[in-house]
């Protein structure tokens, strides 16, 4: 099916996950330093990004969709210059707060456009105040036609099987970009679209296409899920469903940043799965989406007229 602008807007996602802040220090590098074998950086510009789940949803109003944001932050400096950034963009935010959390900040400090070294600032959030964040999801599900669960292992998702169950219910799509070992917590989900790292941290390694095909179809078949797409950098994506398996080649391009590939990736194709299309009509474009932001630095958005013109 072909999708118009106009189609597009109406189509709401529903994005739930770990909120962080991308901070960037930009600088000039012209020696060493002599206190450790080290570049100097002197810092001369300073950028601030919404990061993970908040960067799933600025891709999907980017290509033109709306997007409600469902998260939960800290009470502190970060989450509200996070917030600052979030509400310019038209995403409808819901943001639980835990004084006790430290939002999650990710600086990295970039020389000569090259990324030196990257700070982690972070902690997990109480379980009592992820718990709440099941009664607003409950409450926003049926005004939107999918669910994308964006999950960076900060610990925002603890609920997860439970907003599953309720979305199943509901009849909604629901599609993860998961995190970590243990897939079980994202049964009966739509789809699910680990890269190969984390996909072999599941399945173990394979030795060619047909023993990862087996494996694949096992674990989906295990997890009640219909669909597992794979992403495989250069080698593009497969898709792996009842019918069998579709493959798509990467787009060929000149790859300058893999920051936030994935939450393009997943955004394209849950906006487009919240429009009408199957999961097999939006693997190209989703691909192509991946193929176009991994030529821009830093976590990068797609917009409409990119991928469809």
């Amino acid at each position: 099916m072909t999708i118009s602008k106009k189609h597009l807007s109406q189509a709401r996602v529903l994005v739930v996950g770990d909120v962080m802040l991308d901070r960037y220090w930009y600088g000039a590098v012209d020696r060493i330093s002599p206190e450790a074998p080290v570049p100097v950086v002197r810092v001369t510009r300073e950028e601030e990004r919404a990061g993970g789940a908040a960067n799933v949803a600025f891709n999907v109003v980017t290509l033109g969709a709306q997007a409600s944001l469902l998260t939960v932050v800290g009470e502190d400096e970060a989450s509200h210059k996070l917030e600052a950034l979030v509400a310019d963009t038209g995403i409808q935010t819901y943001f639980g707060r835990d004084v006790q959390l430290k939002t999650t900040v990710k600086l990295r400090v970039i020389g000569r456009q090259q990324q030196l070294l990257r700070l982690d600032f972070e902690n997990t959030p109480k379980n009592e105040v992820l718990a709440t964040q099941t009664a607003t999801f409950m409450e926003h599900l049926p005004s939107h036609q999918a669910v994308l669960f964006s999950d960076y292992g900060k610990g925002g998702l603890a609920h997860v099987s439970d907003m599953i169950a309720r979305a199943v219910e509901a009849g909604k799509p629901i599609l993860i970009d998961p995190k970590g070992s243990d897939y079980s917590r994202y049964q009966h989900a739509t789809v699910i679209t680990p890269n190969r790292v984390e996909l072999q941290q599941v399945i173990g390694a394979w030795h060619d296409e047909s023993d990862l095909q087996t494996k694949v179809q096992n674990l989906r078949q295990q997890l009640g899920l219909q669909a597992i797409l794979l992403t495989r950098s250069e080698e593009g994506m497969t898709l792996f469903d009842a019918q069998g398996r579709a493959d798509v080649k990467a787009q060929a391009r000149e790859v300058f940043d893999v920051t936030g590939a994935g939450d393009t990736v997943i955004a394209t194709l849950t906006t487009l799965v919240a429009a009408g299309m199957s999961l097999r009509e939006a693997l190209p474009w989703a691909n192509r989406a991946g193929g176009l932001v991994v030529g821009k630095f830093g976590t990068a958005t797609v917009s409409f007229e990119e991928l469809f013109t």
